[in-house]
């Protein structure tokens, strides 16, 4: 028997039926009620059934996507165990948060890896920044949980997300789909497959999304007419000059997929995004710049603000909108009319524009960032598949990706000018993949050995304009161009039809190289002295009159730092069918995540307070036992996971230092991590299918050393318990056409938004609540749905930003507040 299409990790669920949304019919049971099917998967790189293969693996296909109306990888997570996929804060621009298990990243910057590895058609997504991904066009989704890289690809300690696009058939079939809803939610879908000649068959996909922001943004000197404010000259005459998280989304994807023999595939595809939108949600929480000292002023007594008489306007209670849970009284004084309608929970009075008056220390004034959230990026990938023998396959995988992602970010959320940011990053990233599957003593051993190759470099380019610490400069263009190199095998034995044992081992090399680049906005370069203060110089603190601008960041420009390292990784797995109805398996495997040096150092190797700082890599054993098992005659599905692991050097980027700014990422200590993971369905009648997931992680530091991170602290973005529901009914009438309705629940517990687990930076827990009804036509041509998301209107956060320390406020990202959207769908 030749192997067959390898090249993927496949864990497919795929719907032929209104009455199994979660998993197939066979043809041997089409007529057998709904009962979960012969999944055949290649995780290990040979055929298998899905509850065979010994790996933690959660599966979404085409049609649950669709049936739960998920449309970006971040609503993927509310149904995985041990899974948090977050949009980035508006400091992030476009970019996701990635956690799995405890292991992740919360930094856009490319010079640090990312925790969790993004995968497209085996193509690895190197950053954050370019990872919140529409579900255009795809077969599936498939979530690893747990260290990957002995198989294919990049090192990925925490595990991999993997999105696989629909091939091109041939089939001449296609679909159009339009949806309307709530803020003037506007979605176009299309595709359209077809043979170009009898080997080369052709697909083309794409998608345009538009929604209005939901947090508005207001005029404050124009809501508030007796503050004395004058935030026209921003703004205009309009109380209302915008808003935060406006989306306008364009998307178009070509592949060919070119067969001349039976044994050779051809895969190439060309893929279009890009996203214009205003910066992300935000909400102001508690204000005041007097805790930290700031106090509104420079350290020569400047205002930022001043009202029409030429007073300072502190950053205060004033500007923020809604007293919230779990803030001391008085965190909000806001005097906002209820009569000009607006609900203060969705309100931000941030004017992105620092018009404060220029002295010789902070000379570069006025200043206005711009209020814009855009990313382009393009790729070009290739897929090729050689069945060479009966007993041995090759398969090369190639890309070309590059983006620019541009944002802006009102640091404070108000008209004064605590902290504004424009932000620029481009990226490139190169990858070659080469992979031989083969057999020996027919199916006794089977194996793959591979080589993988990745090459990326870019820069990152910031006006960063902050009051609060008495800088204004341009960061960058800064360069890290990086290389990832690596060697894999894995093996399997079959000792018995029912027993396997599974080894794998993998060598990495990693290299990057950084360069900074700090200059003044007027592009000259900040020194040559260092700042007058520390020369002895009687000048308000080194940023105050008497320094040189920006002298902090003296050596700043043009200097050098590297990390390069290599690391073995090993895995060991055993698994055996007990019977045909249950499987178990343990496995060992090891993973790690290159270290590197601090991308944002404020302060330069002149000040005391030098922030040029490399961290290790860090790394991580993993010890799973799990069973995947079908009972009652395949109605029922459990398949379930317990882990412990042993988490070392662990990378996390702080914003509390023993001076502010500071972002920089820290090997804060070493934990042991261990949790379970549960998921279920089943199809207890006809048409009624039943889904859910329950998991649960306790996060336990056993060392901190020097970082100031509490032992009794979480890794950011981990819940401690999680849990979601499906339940979907499908009634066939009369005429044929049916009538399906849904619901999915999810709730995940308390989490953290930074290391110190800081109670300004708890996101509480939430349930949350989705709803959706649908009626397709007997022949599947025509269908209609309705949707409601977040059905119970829930008011939560994505993410907290505790900046008490530095500029004395703490912001979040609002979640979208109950929504609906009507689909229309055309299959041809």
């Amino acid at each position: 028997m030749k192997l067959k299409t390898m090249g993927v990790v496949s864990s497919l669920a795929i719907m032929t039926s209104m009455t199994a949304p979660a998993f197939a019919q066979d043809e041997e049971n089409e007529n057998s009620g709904n009962r979960t099917n012969e999944i055949i998967v290649t995780a290990e790189f040979r055929e298998a059934n899905l509850q065979d293969t010994p790996i933690a693996i959660t599966a979404v296909n085409a049609e649950m996507l669709d049936a739960r109306g998920q449309t970006d990888i971040s609503q993927v997570a509310a149904n995985a165990p041990n899974v948090t996929l977050k949009a980035q804060p508006q400091g992030g621009g476009t970019g996701l948060i990635a956690f799995i298990r405890g292991v992740g990243q919360t930094d856009f910057n490319y010079a640090l890896d990312p925790g969790v590895g993004v995968y497209i058609d085996d193509v690895y997504i190197p950053t954050l920044s370019s990872s919140l991904l529409d579900l255009m066009d795809l077969d599936r989704i498939e979530v690893l949980r747990g260290p990957q890289g002995t198989l294919a690809g990049k090192n990925s300690i925490g595990g991999a997300i993997k999105l696989f696009s629909a091939k091109p058939d041939g089939s001449g079939k296609g679909s159009v789909q339009a949806t309307y809803g709530s803020y003037n939610r506007l979605d176009l879908r299309a595709t359209a497959d077809f043979a170009v000649t009898d080997k080369l068959f052709a697909r083309v996909a794409g998608v345009s999304k538009s929604r209005d922001g939901y947090v508005h943004l207001l005029n404050y000197g124009l809501t508030h007419p007796g503050s004395n404010l004058d935030t026209n000259a921003a703004h205009g005459a309009y109380a209302e000059w915008g808003t935060l998280g406006d989306q306008n989304y364009v998307a178009g994807k070509l592949a060919l997929r070119w067969m001349p023999i039976d044994t050779v595939e051809v895969n190439l595809s060309g893929d279009y995004t890009n996203d214009k939108g205003t910066p992300g949600p935000q909400v102001l929480l508690w204000a005041d710049s007097a805790a930290v000292g700031n106090d509104s002023a420079n350290a020569d007594g400047g205002a930022w603000l001043t009202d029409l008489n030429g007073n300072k306007v502190n950053f205060d209670c004033r500007f923020v909108p809604y007293q919230h849970s779990g803030l001391p009284a008085g965190s909000s004084c806001d005097t906002l009319s209820p009569s000009l309608g607006y609900d203060p929970r969705f309100v931000n009075y941030g004017s992105f524009l620092d018009n404060m008056d220029p002295t010789t220390q902070a000379p570069y004034k006025s200043y206005a960032a711009n209020p814009i959230r855009q990313f382009t990026g393009w790729g070009i990938h290739g897929n090729v598949t050689v069945d060479a023998s009966d007993n041995l396959q090759i398969v090369w995988i190639s890309s070309w990706r590059e983006y620019t992602s541009k944002w802006a970010e009102d640091q404070d959320g108000s008209p004064v000018p605590v902290a504004q940011l424009d932000n620029e990053m481009r990226h490139r990233a190169w990858s070659q993949e080469l992979r031989l599957n083969g057999k020996l003593g027919g199916d006794l051993f089977e194996y793959t050995l591979g080589g993988f190759y990745f090459d990326q470099d870019g820069s990152y380019t910031a006006r960063v304009d902050l009051n609060y610490a008495g800088i204004d400069f341009v960061h960058g263009p800064d360069t890290t161009p990086s290389t990832s190199k690596a060697v894999f095998f894995n093996g399997t034995l079959h000792p018995s039809d029912a027993w396997s044992i599974s080894g794998g081992i993998r060598h990495s090399w990693d290299e990057k190289i950084y360069t900074y680049y700090r200059s003044n906005p007027d592009g000259t370069v900040p020194g040559p002295l260092p700042c007058a203060f520390f020369l002895g110089a009687p000048t308000a603190g080194p940023t105050g009159i008497g320094n040189d601008p920006n002298c902090l960041l003296l050596g700043l420009y043009g200097e050098q730092d590297s990390f390069k390292g290599q690391r073995w990784d090993w895995r060991l797995v055993t698994d055996y069918r007990f019977s045909d109805q249950f499987l178990a398996y343990a496995s060992i495997s090891t993973g790690y995540k290159g270290g590197g040096v601090n991308p944002r150092p404020f302060f330069g190797s002149s000040s005391p307070n030098n922030q040029l700082k490399s961290f290790n890599p860090e790394t991580i054993t993993t010890y799973e036992i799990g069973f995947k098992g079908d009972f009652l005659d395949r109605r029922l599905r459990v398949n379930g996971a317990g882990f412990f692991n042993k988490y070392n050097d662990i990378i996390l980027t702080l914003t509390a230092c023993p001076i502010s700014p500071c972002l920089q990422p820290n090997n804060v200590g070493k934990a042991d991590v261990k949790g379970f993971e549960l998921e279920v369905s089943a199809y207890p009648v006809d048409g009624l299918s039943l889904d859910g997931s329950l998991s649960y992680i306790n996060f336990k530091y056993k060392d901190t050393g020097t970082s100031g991170v509490p032992l009794t602290a979480t890794t950011p973005f981990t819940p401690e318990w999680t849990y979601s529901f499906g339940i979907q009914y499908d009634h066939e009438l009369k005429s044929g056409a049916t009538i399906s309705a849904r619901f999915d629940g999810s709730y995940q517990s308390d989490i953290y938004s930074e290391a110190f687990n800081t109670v300004a930076g708890k996101v509480d827990g939430t349930f949350l609540g989705n709803g959706r009804l649908s009626y397709a036509t007997a022949d599947e041509n025509w269908k209609v749905s309705l949707e409601v998301q977040n059905i119970f209107n829930k008011y939560y956060f994505l993410s907290k930003s505790d900046i008490t320390t530095s500029l004395g406020a703490i912001t979040a990202q609002p979640g979208l507040p109950r929504t609906w959207a009507v689909t229309v769908k055309r299959n041809f």
